[in-house]
């Protein structure tokens, strides 16, 4: 397999927020919610952070009609907001995801292009 490396570049939260509809790599902080059955396992109550992808919009409406402004969503339709803000859970800071392997500058192939991206990404060799 070929390996190929990506750049990541980390925006803080609290500076700066992603265009609405932008997916995105976020980190997250919080805390594992206690549980009461101790033996259950580790990391129950203890504070956390960690990457999930995720996507940012303007305007979130929950399935119940609540409305969040300025958010990420990940694809359980689990809401957080920008580190600062009133949230159990909120992103710290937030990357583009990378472009597609193969060389390609986009994130998307859609179509008829598929296979062919499928096919040049599978062929690249490593200069490793």
């Amino acid at each position: 397999m070929a390996k190929q490396d990506a750049v990541v570049t980390w925006v803080d939260a609290r500076g700066a927020l992603p265009s609405s509809g932008t997916p995105v790599a976020a980190a997250i902080t919080g805390r594992y919610p206690v549980d009461g059955d101790a033996g259950s396992g580790s990391g129950l109550g203890e504070e956390f952070w960690l990457v999930r992808p995720m996507y940012f919009t303007t305007l979130h409406l929950d399935e119940d009609g609540t409305e969040h402004r300025d958010c990420f969503v990940d694809s359980d339709g689990v809401v957080r907001l920008p580190y600062g803000l009133d949230s159990a859970e909120t992103v710290t800071h937030w990357a583009e995801l990378p472009s597609l392997p193969g060389g390609l500058t986009s994130r998307t192939v859609l179509g008829e292009g598929v296979p062919a991206a499928l096919h040049n990404a599978w062929s690249t060799r490593s200069r490793n």
